[in-house]
């Protein structure tokens, strides 16, 4: 017969639920974000815009409380590693958030500039993968399997291959004219925010091995 859950594991179980919350509420933000931009969609735009108010005040809730327990309970080598991994989560969660914010802003500059001048193709597969990777970053982070967490870091290799083809044909675009320069540069920060999302992905699934083993590398982004 198992014990009981003790109050500081009913809140530690609250928390590692509210970061996946949170972690649902963020990828379904960049997704939003993505359509608006590939539809032109303003009212989506700004619906994502809006709804950043919900991820700043996720992560400072779930920053606060796992404060209250290092304070309170003073943990020590994995459990203290738990509480660090799930405020460092929880903030890789907000910047996931603001690069959405940014995407969504970026959607609301061109909706008024008419058709796109190349299918949008590449970014939204960028975002299909960065949202994988995230999906699966988190997954380990509920399940402790270092390898689903190694397969994040092994899929980023992919995203900025994906990245750095897509800004060098952006760049050949804004060479041929100056009607393409506003439209381009625009979708090459696009596609800097998405490799920045893979990038946080990353960072989370290395504090999943941290938390796991007590090795820590440093992170991929600000």
């Amino acid at each position: 017969m198992s014990r009981p859950l003790s109050a500081y594991d009913r809140a530690l179980l609250e928390l590692e639920r509210d970061i996946l919350r949170m972690g649902d509420h963020v990828e379904a933000s960049v997704a939003k974000a993505l359509e608006a931009l590939k539809q032109q969609d303003v009212v989506l735009a700004r619906q994502v815009i809006e709804d950043d108010t919900l991820t700043d005040d996720w992560n400072y809730d779930i920053e606060e409380r796992a404060l209250e327990l290092i304070s309170l309970q003073q943990p020590l080598d994995k459990d203290l590693r738990i509480l660090a991994t799930v405020m460092r989560v929880g903030r890789e969660l907000e910047r996931i958030g603001d690069y959405a914010v940014n995407i969504a802003e970026i959607a609301l500059r061109l909706a008024g500039q008419g058709p796109y001048f190349k299918p949008l193709v590449d970014i939204p597969r960028m975002s299909q993968l960065a949202q994988g990777m995230l999906r699966k970053s988190l997954e380990a982070f509920v399940t402790r399997k270092i390898e689903t967490a190694k397969e994040v870091i092994a899929s980023d290799d992919e995203v900025d291959r994906l990245f750095e083809n897509l800004y060098e044909e952006l760049v050949d675009y804004m060479k041929k004219g100056a009607q393409y320069v506003d439209q381009a540069s625009y979708l090459a920060l696009v596609a800097r925010y998405l490799e920045r999302v893979a990038d946080h992905a990353v960072n989370i699934a290395e504090m999943v091995i941290f938390r796991e083993t007590g090795v820590r590398r440093p992170s991929r982004a600000g």
